[in-house]
């Protein structure tokens, strides 16, 4: 018996997927018993180049999700619309869905999911987050009995590669992007990258799963690299540290009771002994704490047609092989679908997310002070008066005929970590605040 996939889009993700598809030998027998059905692009030529028949060809998209012959709806177009209206029509129709829609799935999951359970179908995403890395799965089933406490990662490959290469060689921020550019690394419009919009994402998605709520993207609180200078990641690596953009989510450990969790995506300075320090150019990790489980870790590559397509078809196996071994058992008491649990999603409820201020974390904050006398002991004062705790404080060189000093604080709230910069900035010895960044 084999089952039909209904391909929507031919890019770099797709013709990886079709090429997988099209050579199943030494691959999980399963993927014999899949069949390109029909393929959703603009033109055949890029099925002839392939090896596809370009009989299978179709512009009209809508064609394919409403086939009553397709049995599972693949979406690797990218983008909101026409993806979600297509995502959602599949569903209605009652159709399985894979998608590698990371930006659709974070800010209509709960739309897409909710559709899914009604009409009984899944909706399977490991290649939204991680390329090729399985991490998905995992935390729907390898992981499930543990309570997880810690999930944060490195989960955007451009900005990896940027600050490994401003590491590595010195460079500024501007330059080291206009090459990446150049080398394919970073799109044209880097927004979504450098700013840290991908990996938020991402982060939702992989919380969601994680903690069991379905996630408010626009309460993850997010902020990229465009501010980080070569300065900082020469000073962070004389205190030890280096520079990466990691998505954190957290909540307290043995607590029973909802509490809010910490969701966000910020530059980070990493301890060089940590795990996740070593993680470089392109690489994604994404590191996973957990009772009882401890700590595990997922790495490898983030992207590219190869990685991100394994993870499409894993997920194309997982539907097909539902499908071949159905159980007896097909309705649940009240008539609905029953679904394999581990599978489906079964979360209605948000998680709480807690302000950006009310989060606890360690700083890096480089200051200019004027050379008067008292100035170190006046910024130590000001921040006691704040219950924001030094770790270190330093003073590492000249600057523009000013002091230019180094603050590494304990873990403390965010929100008095910022009133005492209010009150530092005021200080007529302190030219400036060069940059506050976070501490694992």
């Amino acid at each position: 018996m084999s089952f039909k996939i209904g391909l929507l889009g031919l890019g770099t993700v797709g013709t990886g997927t079709a090429q997988i598809l099209l050579n199943p030998d030494q691959r999980h027998p399963l993927v014999k018993d899949l069949e390109i059905y029909r393929v959703g692009e603009r033109s055949p030529d890029k099925l002839r180049a392939i090896g596809l028949d370009p009989d299978l060809f179709t512009a009209d998209l809508n064609a394919i999700v409403t086939d009553p012959s397709v049995d599972i709806v693949v979406e690797v177009i990218g983008g909101i619309e026409p993806a979600r209206t297509l995502v959602l029509e599949a569903i209605a129709h009652g159709k399985h869905v894979v998608t590698a829609n990371k930006a659709l799935i974070a800010r209509h999951s709960d739309e897409i999911f909710t559709a899914a359970e009604k009409a009984g179908v899944y909706v399977l995403l490991e290649a939204a987050v991680g390329g090729g890395i399985p991490v998905v799965e995992p935390l729907k089933q390898s992981l499930c009995a543990n309570r997880i406490t810690t999930l944060m990662g490195i989960i955007n490959g451009t900005t990896n590669y940027i600050l490994t290469r401003m590491q590595n060689e010195g460079g500024d921020f501007a330059t080291i992007l206009k090459d990446a550019q150049e080398l394919g690394y970073a799109e044209a419009d880097p927004t979504a990258d450098v700013d840290g919009l991908d990996a938020a994402d991402k982060i939702a998605i992989l919380a969601s799963l994680a903690f069991g709520g379905r996630i408010n993207l626009e309460q993850v609180h997010c902020e990229g690299i465009r501010a980080i200078t070569a300065e900082d990641i020469t000073y962070a690596q004389q205190l030890g540290f280096v520079i990466k953009l990691l998505a954190i989510a957290k909540r307290q450990p043995d607590i029973t009771e909802p509490v809010p969790l910490q969701i966000r995506v910020h530059p980070t300075l990493v301890p060089t002994s940590h795990p996740l320090a070593n993680v470089n150019d392109v690489y994604n990790a994404i590191f996973v704490e957990g009772d009882p489980v401890g700590q595990v870790m997922f790495y490898g590559p983030g992207a590219g047609s190869g990685p991100t397509a394994s993870a499409v078809v894993s997920d194309i196996l997982n539907i097909a092989a539902l499908l071949k071994v159905e159980r007896g058992e097909t309705t649940q008491s009240d008539g609905t679908p029953l679904l394999d649990p581990l599978l489906a999603p079964c979360h209605q409820n948000y998680c709480a997310i807690a302000p950006m201020e009310e989060v606890t974390t360690r700083f890096y904050i480089r200051l200019q002070a004027y050379d008067q006398p008292g100035v170190l002991g006046h910024i130590g004062t000001c921040f006691g008066n704040h219950d924001v705790s030094l770790e270190s404080i330093v003073q590492l060189g000249r600057r523009n005929q000013c002091a230019e000093i180094v603050v590494v604080t304990y873990e403390v709230r965010e929100g008095n970590a910022r009133q005492a910069l209010v009150e530092l900035e005021q200080y007529e010895a302190i030219a400036s605040v060069s940059s506050v960044l976070r501490v694992l």
